[in-house]
């Protein structure tokens, strides 16, 4: 069943060299190899995403000089005046309260950050997304890892609101909480979320693939 779908996405999807994939999962038919390279997806999420990252870890861990009034404030910072008012977490109340959350989760991101690096890095070291063997093995497994450690942060973060009682966001009109926290929030449970089943797919048919071979070996 597991060797069937390998194969099936092997006639489905055909391996692209020097480009990514629609689809993580790569494999050459008539060698029966695989091989992993980034989808469009998930290059455009990590295009996306990284910067925001970094610049929010930058606010978090560069607090107080990057909050309002900090020299580091303007002009990079600005917007985070708003976001302040928002989630608590990220405002006067956790810095005067030596709350120690908002700054742990900034560490966890500078992790995360480097983790992508190096996923892009070893994806296109040689000048093609696409990678086999045990190189290829390495790069989804980096990923994977990176992006289960997003999607774990991120519920994390709203397990905290939750069982907190809403001290950080509880404050908020409902259409405010909704656009200004929900949603930028919510985007990186989906965006981790689809990396999580890309990457653990093309794993799995990687290792239907080998099983397969020795079967018939």
């Amino acid at each position: 069943m597991v060797s069937t779908r390998a194969s099936s996405r092997a006639e489905e999807r055909p391996l692209l060299s020097g480009k990514p994939s629609s689809s993580s999962s790569s494999s050459n038919p008539k060698r029966g190899s695989w091989s992993h390279a980034p989808s469009r997806l998930t290059l455009l999420w990590l295009a996306i995403s990284i910067p925001l990252v970094l610049w929010d870890t930058v606010y978090v861990l560069g607090r107080p000089h990057t909050m309002a009034g900090g020299f580091l404030h303007w002009p990079l910072y600005v917007p985070y005046a708003l976001y302040a008012e928002i989630d608590y977490v990220y405002g006067w109340k956790a810095v005067h309260d030596h709350l120690g959350f908002t700054s742990a989760q900034g560490l966890l991101n500078a992790v995360e950050i480097v983790m992508y690096l190096v996923y892009l890095w070893m994806c296109y070291e040689r000048g093609s997304w696409t990678l086999d063997g045990r190189r290829g093995g390495k790069a989804a497994l980096v990923g994977l890892s990176a992006a289960v450690m997003t999607l774990s942060k991120t519920v994390l973060y709203w397990a905290n609101e939750y069982y907190s009682g809403f001290a950080g966001i509880g404050h908020n009109a409902p259409l405010d909480l909704l656009f200004l926290w929900i949603i930028p929030n919510g985007a990186w449970l989906v965006g981790s979320g689809y990396m999580i089943f890309d990457f653990g797919g093309n794993i799995l048919d990687g290792l239907a693939m080998a099983s397969e071979h020795r079967k018939s070996a």
